[in-house]
Parts: C-alpha cells; sequence; structure tokens
C-alpha cells in the first residue's frame, strides 16, 4: 500500500545549485522528477544557513523546473545578503526555496512544523547524505514517518587511504545512523549492499533492504557545446570522472608515457572531470603536460558536451581501484561504446561480459588494450564485447523500490 505522502530532503540538491551534477546529484534529481509525478503528494525538504524549508505539493513543480534547467532560478533575497560570501547561484536557489515554502522554521521547530504538515505514515526519502543527521531523523520519527535512506558506497571505510581527513569517520557515523534508525535501507547494488551490511552487524541487526540498480538516461551528445579542436580528428580515448586517487588516472598517465615510448604519435587521451583531492602527484603530472600533447585535461565541460565525447570514442577507460556503482562505464555501454575497466565486483554485476576487464594494476595488460583498439580500423567491439547491454531503467528502480517501501 501506498504511503499518504513522501518526503524527499533535497539539501544536496540545493547545495549544489550551479555546479556540474555530480552521480549522486543526479539521483536525488531522479527521485525528486519520478515521486514528483506520483499520485501521493511529494514534501521536499532542505537545510539552509538560515534553518529548515518544507516544500509542499502545490509549489514543487516550479522547484523542480529551476532544479531540471527548465527555469532560471530568481534572484537572491534580502535574508541572502547576510550570507554574501555564499556562491551566488546558491543564494538565489535558496532564494526560491523560501519563497516556494510551505513553512520554514529554525532548527529547534523541526520536529513541530514536520508534525503540522506531514501526515503521519508518510516516508522520508534521503538519497545524498546530506542532512542524514541525528536530528532529522529523530524529528522524522517523532512525526509519525518512515525513514528510508539510499547507500550508495562503502568506499570511506573500505579505502580510507583514497578520502579526505575526517571522511572514513563521518562516513562510519553516518552508516551507524541508516543502522539503527533507517525503517529500510535502498543500496544500488548486491555488491554495495553485501558491504554495507558486512559493516552494519558489527552495530546490530541491519535495516531491511532492497537492491534496485539506478537507472541509465544517458545525456544527448551536443556537440555544437564541444571547444575548438574537439573531438580529436584520430582515434581517441576518453576517461570520466572527479580526479581523485581511486579513479586510477596515475595509471593512466603512466600508460600514456609508455605509449609516448613506444609510438610517433599516441592516442588522444581526454581526462574529463574536476579536481579532486589527495591527489598532489597526478594534479602536478597534470600541469606539466605539454601543450598540444596527446593527453588533454578538460574540466568544466556540460553534460552534452561529455556525451558527445564519449560518444565518438574508440573506448571509456574505467581503472577505477572501488565503485559504488559505476556510472559513466554504464552509460557508456548503454550508448554502445567499448569500455575497458578494472575487473571489480559491482562492474560484473551490472555490466556482465560487456566490458573488457583487465587488471586494475597492470599498465602494460591497459597498454596492450588500448594498443590492440587503436589498431582495430573499423572501430568494431572487440570480440570480448560483444553481449548486448540493456541498461537499467529509473522505472525499473523505483518499481522495486516503491514496491518495498
Amino acid at each position: 500500500m501506498a504511503p499518504p505522502a513522501r518526503l524527499l530532503d533535497i539539501t544536496r540538491l540545493i547545495s549544489r545549485a550551479g555546479r556540474i551534477a555530480t552521480g549522486i546529484d543526479r539521483v536525488e534529481l531522479a527521485y525528486l522528477v519520478h515521486l514528483a509525478r506520483r499520485r501521493e503528494p511529494l514534501f521536499a525538504i532542505a537545510r539552509t544557513p538560515f534553518g529548515f524549508v518544507l516544500i509542499g505539493a502545490e509549489t514543487l513543480p516550479g522547484l523542480t523546473a529551476r532544479r531540471t534547467g527548465a527555469e532560471p532560478w530568481g534572484g537572491a533575497d534580502r535574508l541572502s545578503l547576510l550570507s554574501r560570501r555564499r556562491d551566488t547561484m546558491l543564494r538565489r536557489a535558496e532564494s526560491d526555496l523560501r519563497r516556494l515554502s510551505l513553512a520554514r522554521c529554525r532548527p529547534h521547530g523541526l520536529t513541530a512544523m514536520l508534525q503540522r504538515h506531514l501526515p503521519a505514515g508518510a516516508v522520508y526519502f534521503n538519497t545524498g547524505h546530506s542532512n542524514l543527521t541525528d536530528r532529522m531523523l529523530g524529528a522524522v520519527r517523532q512525526a509519525g514517518a518512515r525513514i528510508a535512506v539510499l547507500v550508495h558506497d562503502t568506499i570511506p571505510l573500505d579505502f580510507p587511504q583514497y578520502q579526505r581527513p575526517g571522511t572514513p569517520a563521518r562516513f562510519k557515523a553516518l552508516l551507524q545512523r541508516v543502522q539503527a534508525q533507517a525503517d529500510l535501507a535502498i543500496y544500488n547494488s548486491h555488491h554495495t549492499r553485501e558491504r554495507a551490511e558486512m559493516y552494519m552487524t558489527r552495530w546490530g541487526p541491519p535495516p531491511a533492504a532492497v537492491v534496485a540498480h539506478l537507472g541509465v538516461e544517458p545525456a544527448m551528445p551536443d556537440h555544437d557545446a564541444l571547444p575548438p579542436g574537439l573531438p580529436p580528428s584520430r582515434p581517441y580515448f576518453v576517461t570520466l570522472g572527479t580526479i581523485e586517487p581511486r579513479k586510477g588516472h596515475d595509471l593512466l598517465l603512466d600508460v600514456w608515457d609508455d605509449l609516448a615510448r613506444r609510438m610517433d604519435a599516441p592516442p588522444p587521451l581526454l581526462i574529463c572531470g574536476t579536481r579532486g583531492w589527495n591527489n598532489r602527484a597526478v594534479f602536478d603530472r597534470l600541469d606539466r603536460l605539454a601543450s598540444g600533447g596527446p593527453v588533454r585535461e578538460l574540466n568544466g565541460l556540460s553534460d552534452g558536451a561529455v556525451a558527445a565525447l564519449v560518444a565518438g570514442a574508440r573506448a571509456l577507460l574505467c581503472p577505477s581501484r572501488a565503485e559504488g556503482f559505476g556510472l559513466p562505464a554504464v552509460e557508456a555501454a548503454a550508448l554502445n561504446v567499448p569500455v575497458i575497466c578494472a575487473d571489480l565486483p559491482v562492474y560484473r554485476e551490472v555490466l556482465n561480459n560487456t566490458p573488457i576487464y583487465l587488471y586494475e594494476a597492470d599498465r602494460y595488460q591497459w597498454r596492450d588494450a588500448i594498443i590492440s583498439m587503436i589498431d582495430n580500423k573499423d572501430g568494431a567491439k572487440p570480440v570480448r564485447s560483444r553481449d548486448i547491454f540493456v541498461a537499467p531503467t529509473w522505472e525499473d528502480h523505483f518499481r522495486r523500490v516503491l514496491e518495498t517501501g
């Protein structure tokens, strides 16, 4: 039976207004768009520097239109002048939240606000992990609502060496809240569930769970959005994602150094993504790239521009050492673009035999696979990558999730 209403936490979506969407941002936006279309009323809530803002079903379409880009954000209001050091687009988004709000409150009034407006038996969804606090979960529980949390991965605990200082401890506390307070844990893969529940059982019984692969909706390629000189005229390769230690950019730079010693004209490698953290050695190597050389760092591209590059690539390269779902690889496979990736359990689960799997740390395997792709003159997929891939859909995802919670 469907609940009388749902409450979606959009704190992360609002906090990233005006920025290029990450995978988690796109998941939260997919929840906003899908749940807003359903018959049951959808409320949205966000934590801001001035307290909590609750959006009702009547004004939710206006918020959705702004967050999807169908309508522009409005101007910054007077209250936002108190935080003028914050990004302008963020202040405009928070101003629109207040203009569209059903109710607002300071932190101490959160429980009363939810009790006043949220029908008993509603379900609170947190898919972005922002605002997943004891205050928020306690207020939801006191308002008579159930709690559903989407867990994307356990990478901060599995690979603490790749994290910012303090991130593993904060993530552990977050996962402990899920274990102790959630009625339903939503996992994007069986691998994520296995890892999360391994940790949770140390603290008590895990909550009820559902595994639902994320929906894949690749952006439409937009060649007009590409900078001059792109795409390259020769066969080229793309890697996509934040430039952080676990993503394996160091391995690809090693491979291209090797190719430069072996070939007069190595194929172009396009590194698409913003710089992250704990990766000074890679950043230094990128800063030393020769102008006009085969390796090019690209950031700030629109989704359509990135899709145009991926669609024309000889292959998408994914040497990541850990993934919760691996959305770029799944989207590339959905576009029928060959994928060469590290042999991770989640790739095996979601992509089956579609990619070419390589040992993550063996640069010679990667070099030989890339040379093989270059020599493949007609651009056809290699024999090991001929499985027909059927991408998961958001309809499939929500059918599984909403049947459970």
